[in-house]
């Protein structure tokens, strides 16, 4: 007899009910089932990426509002966050709401009586864009990890085919994006200035910061370490749902503040009249697992690894873009080389398998010294600074928000520091370049402020755009 009873663990016993439907029934994640209502523009040609590998040809899902003008002026491209679709509003072929619903339409924010407004699936996602759960056309099977790694950049030069090649447009009159959104916007104004009139970035960054990478690094370790992961070739078996619970719930905790959850939950408990248990007990703890559960089947694992990678490895430093494009380079040269057709990965130096290491020893803590990398403070800003030159006369929006803890504050107002140093530099007037931080008396929502905060994320847009 043991002293005390064993636990029991109701949370585990759903997990595993949920692994044998998943058997009994077949695997049908959400994202199997591609929404409807956007279009679809193929590129044909391959797309070289920035580390090496590229893809044959590619798909970009999107979705437009509005209308465009005669002269193609009134168009702005919304970017968006890692697991958004390109469905960011609703729409006459599909009628439910869209991620930033409240955001777009007349006399919204970004208003459809004044602007045409697009939005696309990345690459690498699951919602009708090309990614690792697309089919590979060299040998008709899914890519899974055999999928090539992807850059925000890799992003924004194939929205640029479908923007400048396909809709045939020009100039953007805005780009805008929050979060990962806020990345490809800086992005794709860094890489066609000229074809841009203004910029928001919105709780973005210009590169990455350690903190956010190693809280990423965390949900992509978690989620890989699901046996049904299977190194990425799940497909068509039970997909690895308890390593995507697990991510989103840590992924969750970066997303909003806790001030807020001090308001919202405080320290109680579902049940109080029960005995604590290891299983969600606290209503912080039922908000999280709520939140994994939903999301679990909602998008495709692999998805998720390759495009929060493509965040980590965001850097729009001038020394980063110049090996990049390099890389890119020589992947075209090659293609060209061969007939247009990679047949000799080793020999063409693409060992997508040979390029994962571990240290040979340990990490070893030095307390005397914090530098663990190459660049100093001063020549990291300058490296940044020569990175965004390109961008500092357009008219810029960035927004920051004070209680963010994925993007916090200070990675905005640097991208705005930035603008402004090299508009001193280049004679030019600052006076075109905003910079708003949202302090915690005005939203305690951290990074999912964008997502929530219509009057003064919305509102700040509305008044930076203007009518044209």
């Amino acid at each position: 007899m043991s002293s005390n009873p064993p636990m029991h663990f109701p949370c585990l016993d759903k997990l595993d009910k949920k692994s044998k439907s998943l058997v009994d029934e077949g695997p049908e994640p959400v994202y199997a089932r591609v929404q409807s209502g956007f279009e679809m523009y193929r590129s044909e040609k391959p797309l070289f990426l920035d580390y090496g590998g590229y893809l044959p040809e590619f798909n970009i899902a999107y979705e437009t509002w509005g209308k465009l003008n005669s002269d193609k002026s009134n168009a702005i491209l919304l970017h968006t966050g890692l697991s958004a679709s390109s469905h960011a509003k609703s729409q006459a072929k599909n009628l439910k709401p869209g991620w930033w619903e409240a955001f777009i339409g007349p006399n919204k924010p970004l208003d459809t009586n004044n602007f045409f407004i697009i939005c696309t699936n990345v690459i690498g996602g699951c919602y009708g864009s090309t990614g690792p759960s697309s089919i590979d056309p060299s040998d008709s099977q899914r890519y899974a990890t055999r999928f090539p790694i992807i850059s925000i950049t890799d992003m924004v030069r194939a929205q640029n085919r479908l923007i400048s090649g396909h809709l045939k447009i020009k100039k953007l009159y805005a780009t805008v994006g929050a979060s990962m959104g806020g990345m490809q916007c800086l992005a794709y104004a860094n890489e066609y200035s000229e074809q841009i009139n203004k910029i928001v970035s919105i709780s973005g960054c210009a590169r990455s910061h350690p903190h956010s990478i190693a809280m990423r690094f965390c949900q992509r370790q978690v989620l890989m370490n699901d046996p049904n992961w299977n190194r990425g070739f799940y497909y068509d078996l039970i997909p690895p749902h308890v390593g995507m619970k697990l991510s989103r719930q840590i992924a969750t905790i970066t997303y909003r503040s806790g001030p807020e959850w001090e308001q919202r939950f405080a320290r109680s408990r579902l049940d109080p009249s029960l005995k604590p248990a290891l299983c969600p007990d606290f209503l912080v703890e039922t908000y999280l697992d709520h939140q994994g559960e939903k999301f679990s089947l909602e998008f495709d694992p692999n998805s998720l690894l390759y495009i929060s990678k493509a965040m980590d490895l965001f850097d729009l430093g001038l020394g980063n873009k110049l090996k990049t494009l390099e890389a890119r380079n020589q992947s075209s040269i090659l293609f060209t080389k061969f007939n247009n057709h990679f047949q000799d990965f080793d020999n063409l130096g693409f060992k997508n398998n040979d390029n994962c290491s571990l240290p040979s020893e340990p990490y070893k803590e030095n307390i005397n010294s914090q530098k663990d990398h190459e660049l100093t403070k001063e020549e990291s800003l300058e490296d940044i600074i020569n990175g965004l030159s390109g961008i500092s006369n357009h008219d810029s929006l960035v927004i920051g928000v004070k209680s963010d803890i994925l993007f916090p504050s200070f990675q905005q107002k640097e991208i705005a520091d930035v603008l402004k140093i090299n508009q001193q530099r280049s004679n030019l007037n600052d006076s075109n370049i905003k910079y708003v931080e949202l302090g915690e008396d005005i939203s305690m929502y951290g990074h999912d402020t964008f997502l929530l905060d219509v009057e003064h994320v919305g509102g700040e847009i509305k008044k930076f755009l203007h009518k044209i």
